[in-house]
């Protein structure tokens, strides 16, 4: 995925509210690089040095006068998930490290059990420890969040996976996931893959995993009615409310590897773990998501991405740069024209589909000339090469 691109204002737009495993047969890494869409005249953040990665920079820093200047409030999990959070928080890291900024994250009480009180008061020690910018991670963050942003205006907040809270100093920053998961979809039906899963987060009430789903069964659908085949894909939202790993979602996930399923979309931060040590004793596979997460299992064929890195760095650039305005009260929605969805290219494991196959679909996908479906309402519909069992 390449570097964020600075956004042009005609993106902003409000809101209504949300690493390589085997195939069939025997994978070979590939080095080819996706080819990238440029938007013209548009401006480009601070770049960090080639060999810098977010890997290199500690998660705490000691700052000299006891304030921070950035600071992360995570979503449900842990920090280092290797989703969500940790993607998120490369960006804010990387950011406050390019610029000499002081930079702090902090989570909620009571973990997955937070209340919008435990959010507000992260938000709150935040802002009196020295935050010119909180950057919130996760749509449960949107009623605390709102709470404080109006108490501490002289604060920017960030909403990543949000919306437009109609707030001066809140930016609210969304994703066309619905491509992403097309994307990883397509791809595996391609791959050679016809019993598919699906074990999203949130409990079907977060709109960026909902897009993700759909977008996976779409793409899925289109895949094998180009081949001629029909693919069978289970699709569950349950044990996934709180994102997390759990001992009912492994059991549940290896009665579908052990009834014929190849592939789930583990669509849902730690809910990772449990999904892919299912994959890993039934011999199966998993799609990653939100970040490259083929480093995490060999079980992982390919994986849904967003730009959260490059976003958070985006959205920190306007706060420190004096041109805050473009996005302050403002709603973004990201996607492929803005290289901030696809799958990843560098740990390319699939042999039956090409990084130039996906790379033509990809630039079909930027040039409007092929257009998914975002509205996750209409998951619920005949396919012309695909059965749906909601569970």
């Amino acid at each position: 995925m390449k570097k964020f691109l600075a956004m042009i204002l005609a993106l902003v737009m409000s809101l209504s509210l949300v690493a390589c495993g085997g195939s069939k047969t025997e994978q070979k890494p590939a080095e080819e690089k996706p080819a990238q869409t440029e938007q013209p005249a548009a401006p480009t953040e601070p770049a960090a040095p080639a060999e810098l990665t977010a890997d290199d920079i500690e998660d705490n820093m000691t700052s000299a006068d006891g304030k921070y200047q950035v600071a992360f409030i995570t979503d449900v999990g842990q920090l280092k998930d290797k989703s969500f959070n940790q993607g998120t928080y490369d960006g804010v890291k990387l950011y406050a490290y390019q610029n000499g900024l002081s930079y702090k994250y902090y989570q909620p009480a009571n973990g997955d059990q937070a209340t919008d009180d435990d959010r507000y008061d992260a938000m709150k020690a935040a802002v009196e420890g020295g935050a010119e910018v909180v950057v919130c991670a996760g749509f449960m963050q949107g009623g605390a969040l709102e709470r404080a942003a109006k108490e501490f205006t002289d604060t920017k907040f960030v909403f990543i996976d949000g919306w437009s809270l109609g707030l001066d100093n809140v930016t609210g920053i969304a994703f066309k996931e619905e491509q992403c998961g097309y994307f990883a979809g397509y791809a595996v039906v391609k791959e050679g893959f016809t019993k598919l899963g699906f074990s999203g987060g949130g409990g079907g009430t977060n709109d960026a995993c909902c897009r993700y789903g759909y977008g996976f069964v779409q793409g899925a659908n289109a895949a094998a009615a180009e081949m001629g085949v029909n693919v069978a894909m289970n699709y569950s939202w349950q044990y996934g409310a709180s994102f997390s790993a759990s001992p009912e979602l492994q059991a549940m996930a290896s009665g579908w590897y052990e009834s014929g399923t190849e592939v789930i979309f583990a669509c849902g931060g730690s809910m990772f773990q449990s999904i892919a040590a299912a994959a890993s004793a039934n011999d199966g596979y998993v799609v990653g998501v939100d970040v490259d997460q083929s480093s995490e299992s060999d079980t992982v064929i390919t994986s849904a991405m967003k730009g959260l890195s490059d976003a958070a760095q985006w959205a920190c650039t306007k706060a420190f740069d004096g041109s805050w305005s473009e996005i302050g009260g403002q709603a973004v929605s990201l996607g492929a024209a803005e290289g901030s969805t696809g799958i990843p290219t560098e740990t390319w494991c699939l042999e039956n589909y090409s990084v130039e196959e996906y790379e033509a679909q990809f630039a079909d996908v930027v040039s409007g000339k092929l257009v998914i479906d975002a509205d996750f309402n209409n998951l619920e519909q005949d396919y012309s090469n695909l059965t749906l069992n909601i569970i």
